[in-house]
């Protein structure tokens, strides 16, 4: 735990290492509710905005026609992808019932068979939102997710309009978002495997006990990644 503070530089939590072994604890056990997985379609498909022509943006409260299918970045559908996305899914609607938060996301760093890397979404609780998030410099310029796939560094922003206007980057989803909290998703070596994100409407929403909460969800998470 004081390792994956360190490496994913969220100094706040340097002294809050019981409150995260804590949160480990609780999503351990709610992990352990998980059985019998009875809608598999609905862990693999999910809805998602529309995109700018250009992709860059999404069309805030306008939907695809088509859900977007995990399988497809997976490589099929197996029991074990299954049992995982469930198992994620069970660890953001947990994160989100102790910490208030409005959203929660999982998503793995996978590569393109056309080349280059994203992040794709596995798992979330809250509004639809982009599933793929391109791991470019360029794209993060606009996207916390990008810059936190790509560093490894956390980033929390306790007010997005004063954030943007300082010349930062946030990828907008939902307009009534003030507060975001990304956090990278590492393995024993330090690597990339994945970010979280969470969103909130209230400025200044993420204390010290919240992203204790969050960062539990990023060590648990890691390892289950599909």
């Amino acid at each position: 735990m004081a390792a994956y503070v360190r490496a994913s530089g969220l100094e706040q939590l340097s002294e809050r290492a019981g409150d995260v072994s804590l949160a480990v604890a609780d999503l351990l056990d709610a992990m352990g509710e998980v059985g019998a997985v009875s809608d598999p379609e609905g862990l693999y498909r999910y809805p998602v905005p529309m995109l700018s022509e250009d992709g860059s943006c999404s069309v805030v409260d306008q939907l695809s026609p088509t859900p977007y299918d995990l399988a497809g970045m997976l490589g099929g559908r197996s029991e074990q992808a299954t049992r995982r996305l469930a198992l994620l899914k069970r660890l953001v609607e947990r994160t989100q019932q102790t910490t208030g938060t409005d959203w929660v996301g999982v998503y793995a760093k996978r590569s393109l068979q056309s080349g280059g890397e994203v992040l794709a979404k596995v798992a979330y609780v809250g509004r639809p939102s982009r599933a793929e998030f391109p791991l470019t410099p360029e794209f993060a310029v606009g996207s916390t997710n990008s810059s936190v796939g790509l560093t490894g560094r956390a980033l929390v922003i306790e007010d997005v309009a004063q954030h943007v206007a300082a010349g930062g980057g946030f990828y907008v989803c939902d307009a009534e978002v003030q507060s975001e909290a990304c956090l990278p998703l590492l393995n024993e070596r330090g690597q990339v495997l994945g970010i979280l994100d969470a969103e909130a409407k209230p400025k200044g929403f993420f204390s010290a006990t919240r992203l204790a909460a969050l960062a539990a969800l990023a060590i648990v998470a890691a390892p289950i990644l599909p």
